[in-house]
């Protein structure tokens, strides 16, 4: 099930919500997992033993940790909980390509494995492991099977994030609050993440899907598509991120942030401070500092960096894009890191453009269904093959999503945020925005409600997570 569906817009979500208020605090968590656990199955259903699995043995591991920290075992323990986290999502995401991989060096003729990939197992697993580590390193273990099984099932952000590690969110388990301001910012950011969904991310999608169809393919044409489907994603996750933020906000939870105007930074550094936030932290407080971070020697921070990178490339998808696309990020980081980034503060313009152009040839890369498919795409960018400089398909095209592909431009900046809070500050300006807003959100949330019935072109990027 998809929040951008009219059965989790119209069913699922008001009984869930109306099911949620009606119950007593003491079970309010229960609701929460079997709704998740319902929401998973609704797409999953034979993945739901492999994700009660997985919260089992988290479970179990979290309180061998707990009662063995200060001994021998107690690190033990903590290395099985993580490698039978890691077990389940390598088999699941990581054995065909492996298979796949042997076989084109050896030339043997080894059986490939056709396993299709759980749904949010990324997620799911890196929550999991966040909490024994957690656990490991002095917070006490949940003794609560429920509570911690809709920390690790909880449908908000289960299947796109934000990554939510258990220290954020241990103290909310057991007690939290819900407030008409909340629910208000809730609905708020819910409705605006399905708009940029639906909106602009879907719409920028029929773009490129008209791209790969097209026989008329020129320079135009691949850079209207590298735009679009950098814009795309960006919508596409942004949206699912605010949705699940928003979310969390009727449930009384309060999730990490997870995007920052990614698109503004002066640095790739800074792009990565400012997108898939979660993520970033995830690697940066679980991998990168527990290999030494930056407290090692320089030759070590480097290969820390670009061990960090790899896995992060890996982390998106099991195919050789992902893992060019890690390593690639993984060498700009580190010339920033060696030198890059003193040039590129004095060079402010610059270095926007800089960023720019790296991210959009990087998605590019990453969107690619093998490396034939990328470098031939990335070619294209610059001519290479022959293809013509302009065609009449991408004159076409241009007329027709100028009009998304200048909103979506504007939109990845903050200037409409900046512009409605100069607005609202004068008390005027405050009272016609407290009039409009309602307004605004329930004419979105009735076109979104158009799109859908109408069948629109609504696909889902994180299915490979």
């Amino acid at each position: 099930m998809l929040f951008s569906s009219l059965s989790f817009l119209y069913y699922f979500l008001p009984l869930t919500m109306g099911l949620y208020f009606l119950v007593p605090g003491r079970m309010k968590n229960m609701v929460l997992l079997m709704s998740s656990l319902f929401f998973y199955a609704w797409g999953e259903p034979k993945y739901v033993l492999l994700m009660g699995l997985s919260i089992l043995a988290g479970y179990g591991f979290g309180l061998l940790v707990d009662r063995y920290r200060e001994k021998r075992a107690g690190r033990i323990f903590c290395v099985l909980s993580v490698t039978v986290s890691l077990s389940f999502l390598l088999y699941f995401k990581y054995a065909g390509f492996f298979l796949e991989s042997v076989r084109a060096i050896t030339g043997q003729e080894i059986p490939l494995w056709r396993i299709s990939l759980p749904i949010g197992i990324s997620f799911y697993t890196f929550q999991i492991i966040s909490y024994t580590v957690d656990v490991y390193r002095g917070e006490r273990a949940q003794r609560n099977l429920i509570d911690l099984a809709a920390y690790i099932a909880m449908f908000p952000q289960l299947i796109a994030g934000p990554i939510v590690t258990y220290t954020q969110i241990s103290g909310q388990l057991k007690a939290r609050v819900h407030t008409r301001d909340a629910a208000a910012e809730g609905i708020r950011r819910f409705v605006i993440g399905l708009s940029k969904k639906i909106l602009l991310a879907n719409q920028l999608g029929e773009l490129c899907s008209v791209f790969r169809a097209s026989q008329q393919k020129s320079v135009l044409f691949y850079w209207l598509y590298a735009v679009g489907f950098m814009l795309q994603i960006y919508f596409d996750f942004s949206g699912y991120s605010d949705m699940a933020v928003g979310l969390g906000k009727l449930f009384g939870l309060r999730f990490p942030e997870n995007f920052n105007y990614p698109y503004i930074s002066g640095s790739v550094t800074e792009f990565w401070r400012r997108w898939h936030m979660t993520l970033g932290a995830w690697f940066r407080d679980y991998v990168y500092i527990p290999m030494g971070g930056n407290r090692v020697g320089k030759r070590r921070q480097l290969l820390n960096i670009l061990t960090v990178w790899t896995l992060t490339g890996l982390w998106h998808g099991a195919a050789w894009n992902f893992v060019l696309w890690g390593l690639g990020f993984a060498v700009l980081l580190i010339l920033e890191k060696l030198w890059l980034l003193k040039v590129l503060e004095r060079r402010h313009l610059l270095a926007h453009f800089y960023v720019l152009f790296f991210v959009l040839t990087g998605f590019v890369l990453f969107n690619a269904v093998d490396l034939a498919q990328a470098f031939s795409d990335l070619g294209g960018l610059f001519g290479f093959g022959g293809i013509p400089a302009v065609s009449a398909e991408a004159i076409y095209c241009l007329r027709s999503f100028a009009v998304v592909l200048g909103a979506g431009i504007i939109g990845a900046t903050p200037v409409p945020r900046r512009l409605i809070g100069r607005l609202a500050g004068g008390q005027a300006g405050n009272r016609l925005c407290n009039v409009a807003e309602p307004v605004i959100l329930a004419a979105l949330f009735l076109l979104v409600t158009a799109y859908l019935v109408d069948g629109s072109f609504n696909p889902f990027l994180y299915f490979r997570f």
